[in-house]
């Protein structure tokens, strides 16, 4: 099977092709060693399959990032058979210096020119068989969002498969160009493939080259010796990255003309939509504006707020769908979607239950399967739409572009605080998962803000943390009457962003302090999301969650159900005793622990079922429900629909008179308290040593003990705002002190 591999710029349009090509034959894993994504999947529309692989997004081969280093590795080791150059057309000269990289190794290169539909509507004309002539490569143009001119991309890369290519260099007019010949003189003599490539970046002082190759590095060394250069000096680096730049204004741009009519108006559709959005006071607003309609969508249970217009007929009463669409009112479709969930769930356990109970099976073998394994999932499994749903808003805005707006805009704010823009991009990440986003931080140029930002991103709720932030505000709403669940979810996502910025600034003006890095990134244009990415992009969550469902949830659920079901001694012990069982016990000891927060020893004999679930979701968070979906029917004699997390909750609730402050410090201290077991095991992986790891550990568990506490405290005595408030500004005005060098007289050596 032929190997393609799919090269080019972030934002280049490099994944939609890639969906385009592999539909649903796309599978996503991560590379030896590191956590980046790896996605693969096979074309079949020629009569042999060919795997299509799609390489982290870069700009240049240079081994400044890890996404770099693993896309020049796999072109350079893996021999593949063609590479296909994605290249954004509407930005055509940045785009083109990896093209003009890809040239000197001896490999099969297409240029596929992405986004010509958005070119032609700019008033912009390229000419394709110019350009071609000028590169020396097949160039072709194509939409990946429309699937335009794709059969043809990939026909022309497979004719170009069957020949192989000889590397060739844009640097021929170089003042380093003899350099250059030497050294791959010299990599010949050694026997290294790809001699041209290397050679160039041996003259860069490339670190990995320079490592790989010491004797053809004196060459070069030598050479510094006698070079003067006016501009750079004897930055080799700089000077080759300059001639590739001239080379493509000289060269290739030629085959770009603007319009002359079209071209006056330069403010295109985004620019004028960037004045608004990014607007330096109107741009945080607008942006929590459009998360609290993304929690409306998926939590509400009075959409749009409609609930004194349309009445009780919402309801359904009396029919089968009583309850789909909402009680009262009409519910927003997360919580269609979630009630359709849970009647399907609910309806498979009597199933399974009749079934068991026909069959004659034992006690303890009806509670195992019915109660801990299927109560345990179903109540995971109950808030999947609502997670999908809110993926598929999140998908929705990064693909229009609109989450790197975000990112800009919250670089202002940061930068104030200490952190760059460069670190809001892990950080928004955090939304989908903690450990993709902790990777991410590889990019910073400061350990320190590194450290930061990993120890921040956790506070930005994962997808794993959904079913605890909405069963929790859900049994709220539920049993006390109060707010609106997709209100009670916004707001501690903006406890958890406002935790974030807090925990920065604190740490950034004493442990962590030290120079903001430069931040520079290149705004792409608003665009229409293509639903065929849309929904390859939902597959791979649910993928996802369903593979921890049935793997670590499942297992946790079923050890939950053992140790809650006998005692230290091993003897089974019916539901009515789950008070003297191994849980119980354990729970027990550390229910004092949690008093402060509000769901400790002021609760009934049962607290400890909350510190029990927070305990188990260190595992994986998920397991916070599962946990009290499968206590629920063990703690309460006759207590049905144990599946639904909602009431579980509400039955925990009733069961240990726990109240709102309560439950609300126990959703903030499960946002921000130590991650699942697979973030803690990237944070240690990330982290510069072991200190600084157990540092970390310390502070997750400090600021979610901290904030919980004031939390409950505040939600309980309102009054006591005022002093946490006094006790937070002396705390700022010391760190303020300390960082001037004011702090007890103490002087700043210069």
């Amino acid at each position: 099977m032929k190997k393609f591999a799919l090269a080019g710029n972030p934002n280049a349009g490099k994944t939609t092709l890639f969906n385009t090509l592999t539909g649903a034959t796309a599978h996503v894993g991560n590379w030896p060693g590191v956590t980046v994504d790896k996605r693969e999947g096979v074309y079949k529309k020629f009569g042999d399959p060919i795997s299509i692989l799609d390489l982290p997004g870069i700009y240049s081969l240079s081994p400044y990032t890890p996404e770099e280093v693993i896309s020049r590795n796999y072109i350079l080791n893996e021999n593949p058979d063609c590479i296909i150059n994605i290249v954004d057309a509407t930005n055509i000269e940045r785009n083109l210096y990896l093209t003009t990289q890809l040239l000197e190794i001896d490999v099969p290169v297409v240029v596929a020119l992405n986004m010509m539909d958005e070119v032609k509507k700019s008033g912009v004309e390229i000419d394709v068989k110019l350009l071609e002539e000028k590169i020396g490569l097949p160039v072709v143009s194509i939409s990946a969002l429309h699937g335009e001119g794709v059969d043809e991309l990939m026909k022309k890369a497979y004719e170009a498969s069957k020949t192989k290519r000889q590397g060739k260099t844009v640097l021929e007019n170089s003042e380093l160009v003899h350099l250059i010949g030497d050294c791959k003189i010299a990599l010949d003599g050694l026997g290294v493939k790809d001699s041209l490539f290397h050679a160039v970046k041996l003259v860069e002082m490339d670190e990995l080259e320079v490592a790989a190759h010491p004797q053809p590095t004196k060459v070069v060394e030598e050479f510094k010796k006698t070079f003067k250069d006016d501009t750079f000096g004897t930055d080799f680096d700089a000077i080759v990255a300059d001639a590739r730049y001239k080379y493509i204004t000289k060269h290739y741009t030629k085959a770009v003309k603007k319009s002359v009519t079209k071209g006056k108006d330069k403010n295109t559709k985004s620019d004028k939509a960037d004045k608004i959005i990014t607007h330096k006071i109107w741009g945080i607003p607008i942006f929590l504006a459009i998360l609290f309609v993304v929690f409306h969508v998926t939590f509400s249970e009075n959409f749009l707020f409609l609930g004194w217009l349309l009445g009780d007929w919402t309801s359904l009463s009396g029919t089968a769908f009583e309850g789909l669409f909402g009680d009262g009112a009409l519910a927003s479709p997360g919580v269609v979607l979630f009630n359709l969930m849970d009647i399907v769930t609910a309806t498979v356990i009597e199933w399974v239950n009749a079934g068991l109970e026909t069959l004659g099976a034992s006690e303890w073998a009806i509670g195992l399967l019915c109660d801990g394994v299927l109560g345990g999932l179903a109540g995971v499994l109950s808030f999947l739409p609502q997670i999908l749903v809110l993926f598929l808003l999140f998908s929705i805005l990064e693909d229009t572009g609109y989450m790197a707006r975000v990112a800009f805009i919250l670089d202002r704010l940061f930068r104030k605080f200490g952190l760059s823009g460069r670190a809001v991009m892990p950080m928004i990440m955090g939304f989908g998962c903690s450990v993709p986003a902790m990777v991410n931080t590889r990019t910073l140029l400061d350990q320190k803000e590194r450290t930061t930002t990993i120890r921040v991103i956790p506070f930005f709720s994962c997808g794993a943390k959904l079913p605890i932030l909405t069963a929790v505000s859900g049994a709220i709403v539920m049993k006390f009457g109060v707010g609106n669940a997709d209100v009670i979810t916004y707001g501690m996502y903006v406890i958890g962003i406002i935790c974030a910025i807090v925990s920065v600034i604190l740490m950034r003006a004493t442990t962590q302090k030290g120079d903001v890095t430069p931040f520079i990134m290149e705004l792409p244009t608003y665009r229409k999301p293509q639903t065929t990415s849309l929904l390859l992009h939902v597959w791979d969550k649910l993928k996802h969650f369903l593979e921890k469902a049935f793997t670590i949830i499942l297992a946790s659920t079923v050890i939950i159900w053992i140790v809650s079901h006998f005692d230290w001694n091993w003897h089974f012990l019916p539901d009515e005793d789950i008070d003297k069982s191994i849980l119980a016990g354990v729970g027990s000891l550390i229910v004092p622990l949690f008093t402060p927060l509000g769901f400790g020893s002021q609760l009934s004999n049962w607290a400890w079922v909350f510190g029990v679930a927070a305990i188990t979701g260190l595992i994986a968070k998920e397991n916070v429900v599962a946990t009290f979906s499968a206590l629920a029917a063990c703690i309460v004699s006759g207590f049905v629909d144990s599946q639904e997390g909602v009431s579980s909750v509400v039955q925990m609730i009733e069961t240990t008179g726990a109240t709102i402050p309560a439950l609300l410090a126990f959703i903030t201290f499960n946002m921000t308290t130590i991650p699942c077991f697979a973030a803690v095991a990237t944070a240690k992986l990330e982290s510069p040593d072991k200190k600084t790891f157990t540092n970390t550990l310390v502070f997750w568990l400090a600021t979610s003990y901290v904030v919980s506490m004031m939390v409950y405290v505040i939600g309980t005595w309102l009054w006591t705002a005022f002093i946490f408030a006094g006790i937070w500004a002396v705390v700022f005005v010391l760190i303020r002190l300390h960082s001037k060098g004011k702090l007890f007289n103490r002087k700043v050596k210069k």
